[in-house]
């Protein structure tokens, strides 16, 4: 969901990046580079078989090149346009965005920075305008980011990253319900910002990371009523439908593969899935299937309202309306992680 190459600060090609995608066994990679958006690339490409395939699309990480710090960064999905010029103006940026019925996310909302290493925080801070679609939850490289606190701990974050990679900022997910508490039916996506440049501090010189590792990291898992087959631009409208609706979660897929989650709910004739609203009648069942028994919450509104550490399957009667959303957690290398984060449902009065 937020990677670059060559045409804005990342070291590989399209087609490099989604030879990445195809040795990790991506369903779809989408490039986003800073400012440009690259025609003549999209595509499914292929590896030794025609059952081996990725999916490429182009968006685009769009930001005020002449702000400084350059905060709002936003992704943007599914434009087919150049959207840079409105970078100035949020407001604007987002209303040009669903004019070409595309959907945008805030990159990073919130962000840490740097110093050590001339890395100024680069979060939102415009908001004082509406109109996005959601908020990039988890974003693998800017949590790296704040673990350069020092040259040794630099270090040992460039060599061992998967032990620093824990979960999203507190402070974000605080944000997103907050918002969600609000009755903003803000979406959320994972993405790896990946770079694969080559940085090097006296004689250690490593890339940081290559695509195929980040790859494996934290990803978005779409929804589709129907399953990708290979047809461009069918398969391309399903996987930007899912994103523009939030019918995904993010997860952190190399400790365990977080594929075959669910969170579904069913109500008086009706039912729903993540990104999707229902009215809450005489109450409404919510089920949640995981892949492996993992510490599982389910969150009302910010607040958590079920707990299962024991089970893969969990049903929940819901008779409150709100924002019902799902985070699952595993031990991986001796802590904590952060492993699975649903979209809601929203469960209207």
């Amino acid at each position: 969901m937020h990677a670059h190459t060559r045409y804005s600060d990342g070291s590989g090609s399209h087609t490099e990046i989604a030879q990445a995608a195809l040795r990790v066994g991506l369903d779809f990679v989408i490039v986003t580079d800073h400012n440009v958006h690259v025609s003549g690339v999209e595509g499914y490409y292929y590896g030794d078989g025609p059952d081996q395939r990725v999916l490429l699309l182009v968006g685009e990480e769009v930001h005020d090149a002449r702000r400084d710090p350059q905060v709002n960064h936003l992704l943007v999905y599914g434009a087919e346009d150049e959207l840079a010029p409105y970078a100035s103006e949020p407001g604007q940026l987002f209303a040009e965005a669903a004019s070409r019925g595309a959907s945008t996310f805030l990159a990073h909302p919130v962000e840490r920075a740097a110093p050590l290493f001339g890395e100024p925080a680069l979060p939102w801070v415009s908001w004082d305008v509406e109109g996005f679609t959601g908020l990039e939850l988890w974003n693998t490289m800017s949590e790296f980011k704040s673990f350069l606190s020092s040259q040794s701990m630099a270090i040992r974050a460039a060599f061992n990253p998967d032990a620093f990679i824990t979960g999203p900022f507190p402070e974000t997910v605080a944000l997103w319900d907050k918002l969600l508490r609000d009755g903003k039916r803000v979406k959320i996506i994972g993405g790896s910002d990946a770079h694969a440049n080559t940085y090097s501090m006296g004689p250690i010189s490593r890339t940081l990371f290559p695509y195929e590792f980040l790859f494996r990291c934290v990803n978005t898992h779409i929804l589709t009523s129907i399953p990708l087959n290979g047809e461009f631009e069918r398969d391309k409208q399903l996987v930007l439908s899912a994103i523009r609706e939030g019918q995904c979660f993010v997860g952190y897929d190399l400790p365990a593969p977080t594929r075959g989650f669910q969170l579904t709910a069913q109500g008086l004739n009706t039912s729903a899935v993540m990104g999707e609203w229902l009215r809450l009648g005489h109450g409404v069942t919510l089920q949640i299937v995981c892949p492996q028994i993992a510490y599982v919450r389910l969150i009302r509104d910010g607040a958590v309202i079920l707990e299962e550490r024991e089970g893969t399957h969990r049903t929940f009667i819901a008779t409150q309306p709100g924002a019902y959303r799902v985070e699952a957690y595993l031990p991986y290398k001796g802590k904590r992680r952060g492993w699975i984060f649903s979209n809601p449902i929203f469960i209207a009065p």
